[in-house]
């Protein structure tokens, strides 16, 4: 969905997503990761964030070296600043996590193009079955979220889907 390639959208939005839009901007998250092609994922951008809700930016990293020395330098200096490089389900990713103004930021780069990760395609899918539910559906997966239980298993939940929700949820159509 193209709506999704450009943060702008958020200035429009929520008073959450807007709150987000200056975070990403007065950070310049995405101006100082634009050669890794950054992009937002997760619960803020379709509207079914709580309170814990964090900024999940996805990255399309090749070297991952090259990568971790980028986010120390550029936000080392952040609130509760950590970096790790990691085998992921076959994959070597680099995740980094701070704490910025008003959000929890996650950073997570991985050598696959950013519109095909895996958390940008569940948002996809997400906001699909979210504009074809009522606001009851949307309000019950909040609740699900504010009980613990992760955006992918609450969907997984309440529509019925069996197996690794994260896997299953890629099938959904």
């Amino acid at each position: 969905m193209n709506k999704f390639l450009n943060i702008n959208y958020l200035k429009t939005g929520s008073s959450r997503q807007q709150q987000a839009f200056k975070e990403i901007k007065d950070l310049g998250i995405f101006k100082k990761l634009q050669q890794y092609d950054p992009l937002l994922a997760g619960t803020i951008p379709i509207g079914i964030d709580i309170a814990t809700s964090d900024l999940d930016i996805i990255c399309y990293c090749e070297d991952h070296l090259e990568f971790s020395n980028l986010l120390q330098k550029t936000f080392g200096d952040q609130d509760d600043f950590q970096i790790s490089t990691k085998i992921n389900e076959g994959y070597k990713v680099t995740i980094a996590n701070f704490n910025g103004v008003n959000f929890p930021i996650e950073i997570f780069g991985q050598n696959i193009p950013s519109k095909e990760q895996n958390a940008f395609r569940h948002m996809l899918i997400e906001y699909k079955i979210l504009k074809e539910k009522d606001s009851i559906f949307i309000e019950k997966i909040i609740t699900l979220k504010k009980t613990g239980l992760k955006t992918e298993p609450a969907f997984a939940k309440l529509l019925g889907i069996k197996g690794n929700p994260y896997k299953e949820l890629l099938k959904y159509d």
